[in-house]
């Protein structure tokens, strides 16, 4: 089969189109022939190694896993001795984890990481789902404990978490408010943000205003300035993941660090996301996509062989909502 496979750290074009064996899927997995798989953050930080300290956990050389992507949908093509909830022929969409390997024309993933796609989204609409729904999903509901009536800043409201955090966010009966650029502005309140401020021309945290939870996806502002919107006893949820710079040590690992370190504190909650890839979130997220809750928004489409192509437009802070690979 061919897929997109990198053996050393580094930009773009260390990801090449290469013919693989086609994998055999274990007693719990499920093979799946691979329609579209979606491009996140985590794929261009795991491409460069970058930060640098992540590589820790990433491999100290080069990366562990050696086909890049963790967000796919497809169709089932054969399944493990005692795997009971999956069939072949079944259309699923789901995500790998840390164990990639979603740009490849096939892919094992064990049955508890996938979920039936919603019947009403394309494979390229599916496949934009798992990684940054369940981060949205996880920030606000479970992290952030949003009620109907709170209000809700998302930091980030354009990128591909943060579009389906403005949907989200409305379904849990918040009042929102979207943080992007000029360009994004419309886009932004088309998927039902209340209010949205163009960071271009204002400061959020310079804003009067008060938020019940601030969901942070972009890391580029102090916990000063974070917690400056919040109420007295809201909650600051931090996912920054930023965007490619040049490299560096720690990146967003350090705001992260310095919450983890104020908040036993400060009367703020201060909350850092750790987001896990199952079943009963991609479920979730089927149902409310199917009821029309929430749709997925797609920047571009690019084919396998142009995934550096596509990950260079994503890491650049050009993208909008999600970039998809189709197979």
């Amino acid at each position: 089969m061919k897929a997109i496979v990198q053996d050393r750290y580094g930009p773009p074009e260390t990801l090449t189109l290469a013919e693989v064996d086609t994998p055999v899927p274990a007693a719990d997995e499920v093979l799946v022939r691979v329609a579209a798989a979606a491009l996140n953050a985590y794929d261009w930080h795991a491409m460069r190694g970058d930060p640098r300290l992540a590589r820790l956990a990433m491999g100290r050389s080069r990366p562990r896993a050696r086909i890049r992507g963790r967000d796919f949908a497809g169709r089932v093509e054969a399944v493990g001795a005692d795997v009971r909830q999956v069939r072949p022929g079944d259309a699923v969409f789901g995500d790998l984890g840390e164990a990639n390997g979603a740009f490849a024309e096939y892919v094992c993933v064990p049955e508890t990481l996938v979920a039936a796609k919603p019947a009403n989204l394309t494979a390229q609409q599916a496949a934009a789902l798992p990684l940054a729904g369940i981060t949205a999903l996880m920030g606000l509901r479970d992290a952030g404990q949003v009620q109907p009536g709170h209000r809700v800043l998302i930091n980030g409201a354009s990128g591909g978490v943060g579009t389906l955090a403005v949907q989200l966010a409305k379904v849990l009966g918040a009042t929102v408010t979207g943080v992007c650029s000029t360009r994004n502005v419309d886009l932004v309140r088309s998927l039902g943000a209340d209010h949205v401020v163009d960071y271009t021309r204002d400061d959020f945290a310079r804003d009067t205003g008060r938020h019940d939870v601030v969901f942070d996806l972009v890391g580029n502002r102090s916990l000063a300035a974070l917690r400056r919107v919040l109420t007295p006893t809201g909650t600051l949820v931090l996912s920054g993941g930023g965007v490619y710079r040049g490299g560096s040590l720690v990146g967003p690992v350090w705001l992260i660090t310095r919450g983890r370190l104020l908040g036993p504190f400060v009367r703020h909650r201060i909350v850092t996301l750790a987001t896990a890839p199952g079943r009963q979130h991609l479920d979730t997220l089927r149902a409310h996509a199917e009821a029309g809750r929430l749709i997925p928004v797609i920047d571009r489409t690019y084919p396998l062989h142009e995934v550096p192509r596509a990950i260079r437009y994503l890491e650049g802070e050009h993208a909008r909502a999600k970039v998809v690979i189709t197979v």
